[in-house]
């Protein structure tokens, strides 16, 4: 071997004194390998720096080595989906599998198994993904037809209801929210923790709709036009991500001091929040931690570690900053 050839499976074999199934099965950790074999063979693994052939691993159990991951076409606006995309290509590449990026196509792509970042109802590329007989990870319940077999989901309801409460103890007496819609689990979750919280405290929920994928200009459309016919809000709430941060130099067109006049508050955290004036109050949703445990819980399935039907709870975080502080 050449000193800039890499090691193979062979030469450790060699090194060791053992023949290429011994060696095999030594760094494997499988078959009838004494300790001692073992340990010359991953001295002689360690000393040459071989590194396993992932491919040649895939291939010998009949794998792609690959996942599918399908996001929302917001991606390309969407600082939350390409962390979790990340998250989900960290916790691939923690399994020696690579991601392939699934956003539009016909055939079913040679996968081994997918996640589907917050698959909505009415997207038809998601409805044929969940019908393909592939092991499938949703981060949040589906909410059209079919079930996945793995599901990683957070308490957007109830964290919602933490931040209303945080709302009223600063003073807010009458609050508002500007959501995605329903056609997510997670939309659908934020609306209805905010009615909710407006039924147990006797208040009409003041709410105002717009598409899962609005633009910034029509979210800001929204809070005015909400603002316009409820003059007494004295909180908003943002449920799409990033909005929040345009609201603010809206709000001082309009007379009103963030933090003071009116309270304002974002569902989802981005570095836009804590950079904005004032620091917009968030939830911290930790979508490349999600996207971790999304990949996790799909390798879990796929080595039988979990039972199709699991879910697993990401914790998620109410992060409380100077534009919910009345002075």
């Amino acid at each position: 071997m050449g000193p800039d050839e890499p090691a193979t499976l062979l030469t450790v074999a060699r090194t060791a004194g053992v023949s290429k199934t011994t060696a095999s099965d030594a760094l494997r950790g499988s078959g009838r390998v004494s300790a001692e074999t073992k340990a010359r063979v991953l001295a002689a693994a360690a000393a040459l720096g071989y590194v396993p052939n992932g491919s040649a691993r895939h291939l010998r159990r009949a794998s792609t080595g690959t996942i599918g991951l399908h996001v929302p076409e917001v991606l390309t606006r969407s600082v939350y989906y390409m962390a979790f995309v990340f998250g989900v290509v960290q916790g691939a590449a923690d399994n020696d599998y690579d991601v392939t990026l699934i956003t539009s196509g016909r055939r079913t792509p040679r996968v081994d198994g997918l996640v589907l970042g917050d698959p909505m109802a009415d997207d038809p590329l998601v409805a044929r993904l969940m019908g393909a007989g592939l092991p499938t990870v949703t981060c949040e319940r589906f909410p059209g037809a079919g079930q996945a077999d793995g599901v990683v989901l957070s308490q957007h309801a109830e964290t919602v209801g933490a931040l209303m409460d945080h709302l009223s103890a600063s003073g807010a007496s009458r609050a508002a929210l500007i959501v995605a819609g329903d056609a997510s689990d997670w939309a659908a979750a934020v609306h209805g923790g905010f009615r909710d919280w407006c039924a147990r405290h006797d208040l009409e929920p003041l709410v105002r709709t717009v598409p899962f994928d609005a633009p910034a200009d029509e979210v800001r459309r929204a809070a005015r036009e909400l603002l316009a016919l409820r003059p007494e809000i004295d909180a908003l709430v943002c449920g799409p991500a990033g909005a929040a941060a345009g609201i603010g130099p809206l709000l001082r067109e309009e007379g009103r001091v963030p933090g003071r006049d009116l309270l304002l508050a974002s569902c989802v955290d981005s570095q836009a929040m804590q950079l904005a004036d004032p620091p917009i109050t968030s939830i911290d949703l930790r979508p490349r931690e999600a996207g971790v445990r999304c990949a996790e819980l799909l390798f879990d399935l796929l080595a039988g570690r979990a039972r199709p039907g699991a879910e697993r709870v990401h914790p998620i975080e109410l992060i409380v900053r100077d534009s919910t502080r009345r002075a």
